[in-house]
This record gives structure tokens, sequence and C-alpha cells, in this order.
């Protein structure tokens, strides 16, 4: 008659083992859960941007109703000095700044990366100069040249485009041939180089790709710091001029009615904050979702 083996608990070890596993499991599963809805939020605004003529309730330099009306149910965000609706204001705001990163962004990628790409792929004396420029665009007070540069040109949302793509770009240059000089490194390159294949087919085939995680990392991390930063501009009198329906200079020239009137500039002050905090949410998100944390 067979006996029956004894019973053994399970060691400490093993028992922390499991617990520990089940916590970072859980972590990991929360932070995802967390990373598609920050990227959600990031694309709900993205879409409300291409919708906002149809989501504004009024034009938004029209004169809608009686000045500094309080928030209510006929004007959620309230009115401002002259009668316009703050919401609507709000929401083309919101497009502005979206679009207007959006294209810096995509300015700096273009210029910086295919700087960087140069540089990574050339190197020799080409690098050496690239780089050299690229550290004199670095060296340079970023807000105080686009300052400069607006000053120069004038007021408007263009000038204010022009003058921040300047000092933003080095910085995608740096990355790019940063990632690019480490991948030449690497094997599979090496064989191409061997089989005969040419720098510019060598650079767009084997080294580019390698490069793009990390600059869509950073373009993403850098909405937010680019919100910001035009936010300021316009704050600063830099951005379009009035009655442009700007953020940054909504709540500028909603100051003077703070202690009153306090939604003139809270709100617009709420919105940059949002996108800011979002893009920088969804920026951790799709750095997470692809591996480079």
């Amino acid at each position: 008659m067979a006996t029956a083996e004894p019973y053994l608990p399970p060691s400490v070890g093993t028992l922390r083992t499991r617990v520990v596993f089940k916590v970072r499991r859980r972590r990991r599963s929360s932070a995802a859960i967390g990373d598609r809805v920050a990227i959600g939020l990031l694309v709900a605004i993205t879409m409300m941007a291409f919708a906002t003529p149809l989501l504004a309730p009024y034009k938004p330099n029209l004169i809608a109703g009686d000045a500094f009306a309080r928030p209510s149910m006929h004007f959620l965000l309230g009115t401002d000095e002259v009668g316009r609706d703050i919401l609507s204001r709000v929401l083309f705001g919101l497009r502005t700044s979206w679009f207007a990163s959006l294209e810096v962004i995509a300015s700096g990628v273009t210029i910086g990366g295919g700087i960087g790409l140069v540089a990574g792929t050339a190197g020799g004396w080409i690098d050496d100069v690239l780089m050299r420029i690229t550290d004199i665009f670095l060296a340079l007070p970023g807000p105080i040249l686009a300052i400069a540069v607006v000053a120069a040109l004038g007021p408007s949302l263009q000038h204010t485009l022009i003058a921040v793509a300047i000092v933003w770009w080095p910085f995608y240059s740096r990355i790019v041939r940063g990632e690019v000089k480490a991948l030449a490194a690497r094997p599979h390159v090496e064989a191409a180089r061997l089989a005969g294949a040419g720098r510019v087919r060598l650079a767009l085939r084997h080294l580019l790709p390698g490069a793009i995680p990390a600059t869509v990392v950073t373009a993403s991390l850098d909405v937010g710091n680019l919100v910001l930063t035009l936010a300021i501009l316009s704050f600063l009198g830099l951005g379009a001029p009035s009655p442009a329906p700007e953020l940054g200079a909504m709540v500028a020239r909603g100051l003077n009615y703070l202690l009153q009137e306090w939604w003139v500039p809270i709100m617009p002050g709420l919105a940059v904050m949002f996108l800011a905090f979002v893009a920088n949410l969804a920026g951790d998100g799709i750095r997470d979702l692809l591996g480079m944390a």
C-alpha cells in the first residue's frame, strides 16, 4: 500500500518570489492602462483640435453676450471684458497651441534629424563641422534668441514659430547623430557595408529606422515644453496680435481682472496646464510602450 508523501510548505524565498512577481505584474498592467489612457487623451485632443469649428458654441471674436458674464449654463466658462465667449476662445486657443507645437516639432525633427543623420553617417570633417554648428545653437540662450527673432520680425504667430523652430532643431540633431553612431557599429550595418551598400542606402535603410524610436519619444516628450514655451511668448506679447485667441495672450490680458472676474485669466491658464499635462503623460506612455524607459 502506497503511503502519501508528507506535505512540504514552500520556502520563504519561493513565496517572496511569487508575491514580488504578482506585484510587479499588477504594477505593469496598471502602468500600461495609464499609458493607454494618456495616449487616448492625446488622440482626443487632436481630434478636438480638428473639430474645433464644430464644437465651439460661437466664433472666437464674436461678441456673444454681456461683458464679464459669470460661468453659467449659457456661457460655460463665462465671457471676457467685451462679451466674447471664453469657452469658444479657449477651444480655438487649444487648437492653435496644439497645431503650432506639432509644426515646430515637425520642423525640428526634419532639420535636426537630417543634420544628425548626415553627421553620423559621414563622420570625419563633415561630422565635426555640423556638430560645431549645432553646438553654437545649443550654446545660445534659446528663449532670448526666440524673443530677439520675434522682436526683429514683428509679433505674429508665424514669426513666433520661426523663432522657436530656429532654437529647437539642435536637440534632435544630437539625438539622431548619437543613435546613428551607436548603430553604425552593429553587425548588420557592418555586413551591409561589406556587401557594398552605399552611404545613402546605408543611412536610409539601416541607420535611420533604428534612430526613429528615440526621436519619436523625444518629440512626444517635447510637446508639453513647446506648449508652455509658445504660451510664454504669447503672454509676453510676441504672439499673434489681439484679438487672436491665443491662450498666453488671453491670460496676460485678463490679469487686470483676476481679483473680481477671476474666470477671464484662469480658464485659459487652466487650458495651458491641461494641455501640457496630458502631453507629458502621453510622452511618458509612448516611451514606456516603446520600451525605452
